[in-house]
């Protein structure tokens, strides 16, 4: 039980200390000021109790506006991370070895059909007919896209049809069947279908097709490489005007007419670009439309004649084994067809939609593809800052670009919405919630998978990225901080050693708020997982064991800030020990105010009970140690702080807004409350902060939390039963907040007539 020391007279307010000296504005001119006026960060040595306790009420001064954006902006990375690791979709992360050659991946963004068109000549041929196997793969269980024939109609008349879609939409499959139409409408078509091996054939001047009466298919890749010497002649990427490629192709147009042929020349968003330049009317331009995955494997595993019942025990397989949700992350044709021949060959179809939906292959396959700093850059900012709008998603996207490029005379025209179907088909822009698009990726892995992959195999760009990310925390959004610090802590769980060395203990034991905080919720987004968190937790406990200096004890409130987020609510009793070591240096009151704050974190995450109880056992000897007078310093201002709830959530543990989370649960922790106020307030200087809160408590909070008033008289008739003068202290109290001139108290009043009952 509480014990009264001799400086707790109730009765004579002469012996409170004297008012502190006010905190400096400028921590910068603290030598020119009075001693003790100045920030304590800043200052080696022991820092004092009433420096701690000011700073505690007070706030910090200058920067405290600062220090509450840094805070919110953690709770808000709490939040994301959280989400991040419920993982609810049933996704893993499976194969993907980050940091070795070796990597095992199922499906991902390749191209191409059954069999590819090549890429060079074969010997001096530059054509490649396609046999009757190869044409049946093709047309046989072919479904038609939206608008198919409007696309069979320009290409008959056109002679030339421009067919463009993403990688991996069927547009190889789509050229084959309009060419086989159009030669049969035509009545030509002895010449059968070849492949046009070369594509740059065509803009040599007077090419005429090899074969006459046929049909040709020739397929261009995005990209410098797939382009070739399309990419010069249509000024792809370059700023160069279009026009000469594209007259070029009115030449082929004639040839064509005079061969009694057709050409399908298919690609990407660089081909769709080339060909809607100037004098693009002598060609025909057709978007390829999405075909619905889920259709294409019905056609494929039940061809033309399938029966309700039959597609009835399909629909329920793809349910049951999860590949309805995979082919909706990844509604690509190619893998439709690839999940519908696991079918038809009675394979193991759980086992292909987890290799499906297995993120690593997805993202090792896209960066082998696409390396150019445009689709990179929005990649890399999606994944970090993904559920962010478009414009905040491209505008991060523009500034990684240009740190990942020689700097240019002129802004770069870069249009990442138009490319998104194309080069980042992983990624979708919602309207669901709001006008303005959101960015959101299919799969709910993969900016993480993207992120480890990218600081594990970028490595000439590692840098730039990271001070990038660095800048992103200094946004003046709150959310684009806080998805920035998450990325952090992917990068720290990807390879703990090197991010701790390479950025974090910087973070963490920088003068800045905002890069401590990052710091603090990269340790909690690392710490959550199995593979980290051992070393996490060990390092948090060496910081919060540090030395005086203003290093280390701003590492130490690094760590103390740490454990109140997502590592406390996993392991409460591990935070627990880490505040206490962060707590106990002595007289060194330094790291008081991290300690106190990690503390409130730690209740809002709903872990009080591990708190108070140890609250409890650093207050037990009451005697005038440093340790228990600043864990009840902690605890009042654990008392005293309203709860915010999250915009967005709603946890069992969230209370009244605006109201300290342990009022809100006072019914919960009764007997532990009672005993930490009654040692707060029979025991000086602590006593001086806990009577102002213990009145905000009954003037403010109870009007503000529904039957509140009756639940603080039941723990103030707790702490009166006790021995000693607690009961004397209270009603004196009682009655001179009820009684006060300037403001008297009337719920003071009514809880002095429950203790005078009791």
């Amino acid at each position: 039980m509480s014990e009264e020391t001799p400086a707790d007279e109730p009765f004579n307010r002469a012996s409170t200390s004297e008012p502190l000296p006010p905190v400096s504005e400028n921590p910068k001119t603290a030598k020119d000021a009075p001693p003790g006026s100045g920030s304590h960060e800043d200052r080696d040595g022991p820092v004092s109790e009433s420096d701690a306790l000011r700073s505690l009420s007070e706030g910090t001064g200058h920067d405290e506006t600062e220090r509450s954006e840094a805070l919110r902006a953690g709770a808000i990375a709490d939040l994301i991370a959280q989400r991040l690791n419920s993982d609810a979709s049933g996704t893993r992360i499976g194969t993907l070895a980050l940091f070795n050659d070796t990597v095992s991946f199922g499906g991902g963004f390749n191209s191409g059909g059954a069999r590819g068109p090549g890429a060079a000549r074969a010997g001096s041929a530059s054509v490649l007919p396609m046999d009757s196997v190869e044409l049946v793969e093709y047309t046989e269980l072919f479904i038609q896209p939206d608008n198919y024939d409007e696309g069979l109609a320009s290409l008959s008349e056109h002679r030339l049809l421009i067919l463009t879609g993403p990688p991996g939409s069927g547009r190889v499959a789509t050229a084959v069947n309009l060419l086989s139409e159009a030669m049969a409408l035509g009545g030509a078509g002895d010449g059968g279908c070849h492949r046009l091996l070369d594509p740059s054939v065509l803009l040599e001047p007077g090419w005429t097709p090899p074969v006459k009466n046929c049909g040709y298919l020739a397929v261009l890749e995005d990209g410098p490489a797939g382009m070739g010497e399309f990419a010069v002649a249509f000024g792809v990427r370059t700023g160069v005007g279009p026009g000469a490629g594209v007259r070029q192709l009115a030449a082929v147009v004639a040839a064509l007419r005079a061969s009694g042929c057709h050409l399908v020349l298919t690609g990407g968003h660089d081909l769709a670009v080339a060909a809607a330049g100037p004098g693009s009317e002598s060609v025909a331009l057709h978007r390829l439309a999405p075909v619905d995955p889920l259709v294409i494997v019905e056609r494929r595993v039940l061809g033309h004649e399938g029966d309700t019942e039959a597609h009835a025990k399909l629909r329920q397989l793809l349910e049951s084994t999860g590949a309805r949700d995979a082919l909706r992350e990844q509604p690509a044709a190619q893998h439709a067809v690839r999940l519908a021949g696991v079918i038809t060959s009675e394979g193991d179809v759980a086992a292909a939609v987890v290799r499906l939906r297995d993120p690593s292959g997805q993202v090792h396959a896209w960066f082998d593809r696409y390396r150019d700093p445009e689709a990179l850059s929005f990649a890399l900012a999606a994944a970090v800052l993904e559920n962010s709008g478009y414009l905040t998603v491209a505008d991060a996207a523009v500034k990684l670009r240009t740190a990942l490029t020689p700097p240019e005379l002129a802004p770069p025209d870069l249009r990442f919405r138009d490319r998104l179907g194309h080069e980042q088909q992983w990624i979708r822009l919602d309207f669901t919630d709001t006008a303005a698009p959101v960015v959101r990726f299919r799969s709910p892995l993969l900016g993480q998978v993207i992120l480890a992959y990218a600081w594990g195999t970028l490595d000439g760009r590692r840098t730039a990225f990271l001070d990038w990310l660095r800048g992103l925390l200094k946004h003046s959004d709150l959310e684009v901080r806080a998805r920035a610090a998450v990325a952090a802590g992917v990068l720290a769980w990807a390879d703990h050693h090197y991010a701790v060395h390479r950025f974090l203990t910087a973070w963490a034991g920088s003068t800045s708020w905002p890069l401590r905080q990052a710091a603090a919720t990269a340790f909690g987004v690392a710490g959550s997982h199995p593979e980290s968190a051992d070393a996490v937790w060990e390092l948090l406990h060496r910081w919060a064991r540090g030395g005086t200096s203003a290093h280390q004890r701003r590492l130490a409130g690094t760590a103390a800030n740490s454990v109140g987020g997502l590592l406390g609510r996993d392991s409460p009793h591990r935070a627990v020990a880490v505040l206490r070591a962060a707590l106990d240096h002595g007289d060194d009151w330094g790291t008081l105010p991290s300690v106190a704050w990690g503390g409130v974190h730690l209740i809002h995450q709903g872990q009080a009970q591990a708190l108070l109880d140890g609250y409890l056992e650093w207050s037990q000897p009451q005697d005038l140690s440093p340790m228990v007078a600043k864990s009840l310093s902690a605890f009042v201002f654990a008392v005293s702080v309203p709860y915010e709830q999250p915009a967005d959530i709603t946890e069992e543990h969230a209370g009244v807004p605006g109201v300290p989370l342990l009022l809100s649960d006072l019914h919960r922790h009764r007997h532990q409350l009672a005993e930490l106020w009654a040692r707060a307030l029979a025991r000086r200087p602590v006593q001086d902060s806990a009577l102002p809160v213990l009145r905000e408590w009954i003037d403010t909070y109870a009007d503000k939390c529904p039957g509140s008033l009756g639940t603080i008289g039941e723990l103030l008739a707790d702490i009166a039963s006790r021995p000693g003068r607690h009961r004397e202290r209270l009603v004196w109290w009682l009655k001179k907040w009820a009684g006060d001139a300037d403001g008297p108290s009337a719920n003071a009043a009514v809880l002095r007539r429950v203790i005078d009952r009791t």
